[in-house]
């Protein structure tokens, strides 16, 4: 009997590491007996080979190397034939000695690695980023508002989304000291024309920015040019653009332009998410709650409302009155969004929002005013 079928090369692992490196106590015995039988020769060959597979797909994997790595598809392990195991890129719960033995184990191993794969994915979009997609301002350092139309300013020249307080404060110093009107970030002039905002913007897409570049598709699809748009759209997606997801995710979903495809559109929401972006793990949510997953939809909408977004808030409010989840999941819930939104204020811009809205009432009481004499 030769050496590898008295299974010479699987020792019981007996120090702590391996023994968390295992972790489940099914694949833990199931380990042990296979040694033991390969040992007395009652299994030898594929029977061997395949007991041991078995192991190791119940095995969790480890965030610790050990001595201990064993191939899953030929048993050959690290230790004994100073071999360089490579770990399975997708599911992380195995290793093998070669691509051999990796295209040879598939078969087996696939249905486990795409379970796991599907776990990981989950465990990354139900972690709550730590900001939203739309970051801070770069001038004050506070968060920016969800409203982006209306609390906030992309530059043309530089493509940065600045809070309106900035804006407004930078426009009223300079107006104070007479002085041309320049961005309060990359401090070039302001376009006189629209034209030569424009050309701002394209130089800007000329230097792959994503947020000009996903600009310029938000204003193909304004005058639905959605072929334009899916181009914009597409190649911001490639440069790491939170919104162009979004919005191709949108465009999937009504088929807007292309043809209706709940795949992509899962795979947009899930790419916008994980950037940060609140409506899109909402709309995660409700596809989420639509296909029959309500606790993975509550937990997405938790972390919606916990970054700021409204909307998922009215939807936990909703599911707390027809009594699907408890008095203290929406109180936290509502904490974490007030907290979010408390993030965003500060003086200056409460003060500049004021002002606005006192000028907007004005200009709506003189269009309905009578005409004097």
């Amino acid at each position: 009997m030769t050496n590898n079928q008295k299974g010479g090369h699987h020792k019981p692992p007996t120090d702590q590491l391996t023994w968390h490196a295992l972790g489940d106590s099914v694949g833990l015995a199931l380990y042990y007996s296979t040694t033991i039988k390969a040992k007395e020769g009652i299994l030898c060959g594929e029977e061997r080979r395949s007991s041991y597979q078995s192991c190791f797909v119940m095995m969790s994997s480890s965030e610790t190397e050990t001595d201990h790595d064993v191939c899953a598809a030929c048993g050959i392990t690290s230790q004994d034939d100073n071999i360089k195991l490579k770990t399975c890129s997708g599911c992380k719960l195995v290793k093998y000695c070669g691509t051999n033995c990796q295209r040879e184990h598939r078969p087996k191993h696939k249905l486990a690695c795409k379970k796991r794969v599907a776990e990981l994915r989950d465990e990354l979009l139900l972690k709550k980023p730590e900001s939203t997609h739309l970051g801070d301002c770069p001038i004050c350092f506070i968060p920016l508002p969800l409203e982006r139309e209306t609390k906030c300013m992309l530059m043309s020249c530089c493509s940065k989304l600045i809070c309106k307080a900035c804006c407004y404060t930078n426009r009223n110093r300079e107006m104070d000291d007479g002085v041309q009107h320049k961005c309060p970030f990359c401090r070039k002039p302001e376009p006189k024309h629209q034209a030569e905002a424009d050309q701002n913007r394209m130089r800007r897409i000329e230097k792959n920015d994503p947020d000009a570049i996903c600009e310029m598709g938000t204003r193909c699809y304004a005058v639905e040019d959605y072929a334009g748009a899916i181009e914009y759209f597409t190649k911001a997606t490639a440069l790491g653009s939170a919104q162009a997801h979004y919005q191709l995710s949108t465009m999937y979903n009504y088929g807007t332009g292309v043809e209706k495809d709940r795949k992509k559109e899962v795979f947009h929401l899930e790419e916008a998410t994980l950037k940060g972006h609140p409506k899109a793990r909402h709309n995660l949510a409700c596809d989420e709650h639509d296909h029959g997953s309500f606790d993975k939809a509550i937990k997405h909408f938790i972390i919606a409302a916990g970054q700021g977004y409204e909307g998922s808030l009215e939807l936990l409010k909703e599911f707390y009155q027809e009594g699907k989840i408890r008095k203290e999941v929406l109180a936290s819930a509502l904490r974490a969004y007030q907290a979010a939104v408390d993030a965003t204020k500060s003086r200056q811009r409460q003060a500049i929002e004021g002002d606005l809205m006192h000028r907007a009432m004005l200009a709506e009481l003189v269009q309905i005013s009578p005409n004097r004499e």
